[in-house]
């Protein structure tokens, strides 16, 4: 093959890993450096499958030595083109289309070649030639290889901004029937050395402000949905983990694509379960940002998520004792609760109450949506004038009358936990 019809080939292979975001790693241009990195990050060119990209999104070679079910790029998969690059000719690609103003910088994956220790110094080689021959300063972002030496991953996470280990199925049991190659031991252990890593060279910049920095983005890793039966309550619970002990930048979803035809996965037919992503980002949102916990959103009684109500409005309108909330009084983490208030509408409030009383215009044209919020709020210790919050009447003017038809079976409605009279005596006082 040609250099071109190798980039059709590992460029489209590449589109099945999400974990692809703004580079959060800043790292202005020198003089006699060639590009730079902005946390931000900046999209001017555009993945295989259409999406909006600032990185070269590219599979280093698609050959593997492993026979993961779910990969199209597996070992048995005969009729997949399969190509490889050297080091030198995608390091020549990266820059030639940074300086065609194509792409800020790099996303590097690759099949297992050979060994993961040899894959790994492949990638090392490619790396090297950017940062030290071309002197490229630009974003990049490396995948390692499950497997590989930690001698390996320390001198590839000197040349990256960011890595990631993916840790592909939510449980050690799937992963033994879908992927019996890569034992969960390979996924985690290197996910811990680049934890160690990461906070070691903390120390050491700390101390030798020249020393080199190994990811200073963070890493991140990336689970397939509905490929096996976990439950989203698993996978939220496996989420929060990853987060807690090992420190993670993100956590990507990627709902499940049938591509190859196997007793062990979906029907080929079967469509990728979009909204259950989405459903499984909003709620990992709320893990980091919000200051929620897996069990408070989902739990083994209601282990998958609402498919009419985003995570933080189900929660709310399951724990009406909860509200409504003051916005006068109520403290951040509080506000935070409040479905329709995210973190900066709630720094806002925190910061204007102090100087004026509030209205529910005022929340308004702070950033609060009030189609959500006003049934959880106070201004002055009233609600909203016209409001009768009683949980079904929040819930259908949550949701459409198309959506409840779509998705509830005839007739059927929703069953929410009875207020109790104590809190239907607050809410008509509040409303009288």
């Amino acid at each position: 093959m040609d250099l071109m019809e190798k980039l059709t080939v590992l460029g489209d292979a590449a589109k099945y890993d999400v974990a692809c975001t703004s580079s959060g790693n800043d790292r202005s241009g020198k003089g006699h450096a060639l590009g730079s990195a902005v946390a931000g990050g900046i999209c001017h060119s555009f993945s295989a499958d259409g999406r909006c990209i600032s990185l070269l999104k590219v599979l280093f070679s698609n050959a593997c030595i492993y026979d993961c079910k779910y990969c199209i790029n597996r070992r048995s998969n005969q009729d997949t083109p399969r190509a490889s690059f050297t080091p030198r000719e995608l390091a020549d690609l990266t820059i030639a289309f940074y300086r065609r103003n194509y792409i800020e910088g790099l996303f590097l994956s690759s099949g297992v070649i050979r060994s993961p220790d040899h894959t790994c110094e492949l990638l090392i080689k490619t790396l090297r030639i950017l940062r030290e021959e071309y002197d490229f300063a630009g974003y990049i972002h490396v995948k390692a290889i499950p497997g590989a030496s930690s001698d390996l991953l320390a001198v590839l996470g000197q040349y990256a901004d960011r890595m990631s280990v993916n840790i592909e199925l939510p449980s050690e049991a799937s992963l033994r029937r879908l992927a019996p190659d890569k034992p969960k031991s390979n996924i985690l252990a290197p996910m811990g050395f680049i934890t160690r890593r990461v906070s070691e060279n903390k120390e050491e910049l700390v101390h030798f402000r020249h020393a080199p920095k190994f990811v200073p983005a963070g890493q991140s890793t990336q689970m397939i949905v509905g490929a096996t039966p976990e439950t989203d309550y698993h996978i939220l619970r496996l989420s929060q983990s990853l987060y807690d002990k090992y420190k993670l930048k993100r956590v990507f979803f990627s709902a499940y694509m049938p591509l190859n035809d196997d007793s062990n996965l979906p029907a080929i037919d079967t469509k990728p379960p979009l909204l259950r992503e989405h459903r499984l980002y909003q709620a990992d949102w709320l893990l980091r940002f919000y200051h929620f916990r897996a069990e408070e959103i989902l739990d083994e009684a209601n282990p998958n998520f609402n498919p009419l109500l985003d995570p933080k409005c189900n929660w709310a309108l399951h724990h009406l004792d909860y509200f409504p909330v003051e916005v006068h009084t109520a403290d951040e983490a509080t506000l935070l609760r409040v479905p329709g208030i995210g973190p900066r509408s709630a720094k806002r409030i925190l910061m204007n109450r102090r100087s004026q009383k509030l209205t529910f215009e005022h929340l308004h044209k702070m950033g609060v949506v009030l189609k959500r919020a006003r049934y959880f709020i106070t201004c002055g210790g009233r609600l909203m004038e016209g409001l009768n919050p009683t949980n079904q009447n929040i819930f259908n003017s949550l949701t459409s009358p198309a959506d409840r038809a779509r998705v509830l079976p005839q007739g059927e409605q929703l069953t929410f936990l009875p207020e109790g009279p104590e809190i239907s005596e607050v809410r008509r006082c509040l409303i009288s």
